[in-house]
């Protein structure tokens, strides 16, 4: 998997050592570390070791690799934290609440009574079978 870095990004310098963390899991291609501005108790954050915005950026190989970490580390919060749910988001822009633009995946442990919020309205929509084949059809392009 081949490795990028971007000298200004805060996360890449997080993410490859630079800058010191609260780590609590690393391998040869990720750092997770604890959130200074968390959501709820344990909240902690996926960084890739290369450079990406977003997840449209992000190398499909390395693509391939953080959800086992995601994995890994969400069963670690739970058993330690004796979480009752974890929620793992990750956001792509700032209208989707991106604040830092190198792609991270947040692992949030939830509890009975926390204040998190993390929801939408649901609406009724008509036009679901024509989104449909207008998405299926940009596949096969």
């Amino acid at each position: 998997m081949e490795k990028t870095v971007k000298d200004d990004c805060i996360f890449c310098k997080i993410a490859n050592g630079e800058i010191s963390s609260n780590t609590i899991y690393e391998d040869e291609h990720f750092r997770v570390i604890m959130d200074i501005n968390p959501a709820s108790k344990g909240h902690c954050i996926i960084l890739p070791k290369t450079h990406a915005a977003n997840l449209y950026e992000l190398p499909d190989d390395w693509c391939k690799e953080v959800m086992p970490v995601a994995k890994k580390c969400a069963a670690v919060l739970k058993d330690v934290l004796d979480c009752e749910g974890v929620n793992v988001l990750q956001n792509n822009g700032a209208l989707a609440g991106q604040t830092v633009f190198h792609l991270h995946v947040h692992l949030i442990p939830r509890y009975q009574d926390d204040t998190v919020e993390i929801q939408w309205k649901p609406t009724q929509r008509t036009d679901t079978e024509e989104l449909a084949k207008k998405i299926r059809e940009a596949f096969a392009d």
